[in-house]
């Protein structure tokens, strides 16, 4: 369980994210891996190590992906996703045919070590951010075809994820607006039209805009790129309009966490520990040959 008690971030096998694993595997083996004759009939062990401290994640994949390669092999994690690491830790054991262990190495590690260093950049910021009430969230900045991955590895890292896609919630940007005739006309528009469970999202760039989104009953407003004194300013404005309205300030720096969280806002959105961070760096060892 990650630190602070929270429960662990749940990861859904989907159909779509089975294929996916399928895809990346073949990407790497092609027409067959060319050194697969010389391990035919060997078992082996193996075990991952970190390099670096950090926050673990991606572990949950290798034993889907093994399995893709051969069920005869076996995977123990010894860290959880969304568990601190420090270097030199040893942080699964496999177990199987010497082939598919070779085969699994590159796939795996790849992955492990992306979501690992998004999970560790997202740690960094929550921790700016403790005790003060205000969530971390992701945005739509992400790799294509990894989007479920890195959101996931952003909730291992104690953040939370804003919309996986389109179809999540309605947020109305400045075109929209532009195009639509306004904020009341577009928000009229969108809850003529959308289920009745989804959210409504206007993005503000002036205060005007921002009371106008309230005024024509958005669940939420997305603060864009207003510095701190306004925003402590315009909070309490929005929250005398619409108490349960849930306010969000993005274009945040990381070094502006905690002046925003102290404006009174509930949410902070950045695209960061997706777009900026370094990989995690962990490494595959081998044992010797059981057979």
């Amino acid at each position: 369980m990650p630190p602070g008690g929270a429960p662990a971030p749940v990861l859904s096998f989907t159909p779509a994210l089975e294929a996916q694993l399928r895809q990346w595997l073949d990407e790497d083996l092609g027409r067959g891996d060319l050194t697969a004759p010389a391990l035919v009939g060997r078992s082996g062990r193996a075990h991952w190590v970190t390099r670096a401290d950090g926050v673990f994640c991606g572990g949950v994949l290798v034993g889907p992906l093994l399995a893709i390669l051969d069920p005869r092999a076996s995977v123990r994690l010894l860290v959880g996703d969304g568990e601190p690491v420090l270097a030199g830790q040893r942080l699964l054991e496999l177990e199987g045919p010497a082939a598919a262990l070779v085969a699994v190495e590159r796939t795996a590690l790849n992955l492990a070590m992306r979501l690992s260093g998004i999970a560790t950049a997202t740690d960094a910021l929550v921790r700016v951010l403790a005790g003060t009430g205000v969530r971390l969230a992701d945005t739509r900045k992400t790799t294509p075809g990894l989007r479920v991955l890195e959101k996931y590895a952003v909730r291992c890292g104690g953040g939370c994820n804003h919309r996986l896609g389109l179809d999540d919630a309605a947020m109305l940007k400045e075109n929209h607006l532009a195009w639509s005739g306004g904020v009341t006309a577009a928000v009229a528009a969108v809850r003529a039209s959308a289920p009745w469970p989804a959210r409504l999202i206007v993005e503000a760039e002036t205060a005007a805009e921002a009371e106008a989104a309230v005024r024509a009953g958005a669940d939420a407003v997305l603060l864009d790129d207003f510095a701190p004194a306004a925003l402590a300013d315009l909070v309490p404005r929005l929250r005398a309009l619409a108490p349960a309205v849930v306010l969000e300030a993005s274009g945040v720096r990381p070094e502006q966490l905690a002046a925003y969280a102290a404006t009174g806002i509930d949410l902070i959105s950045t695209s960061a520990p997706i777009t900026r961070s370094p990989w995690l760096d962990l490494s595959m060892r081998f044992a010797a040959t059981l057979a």
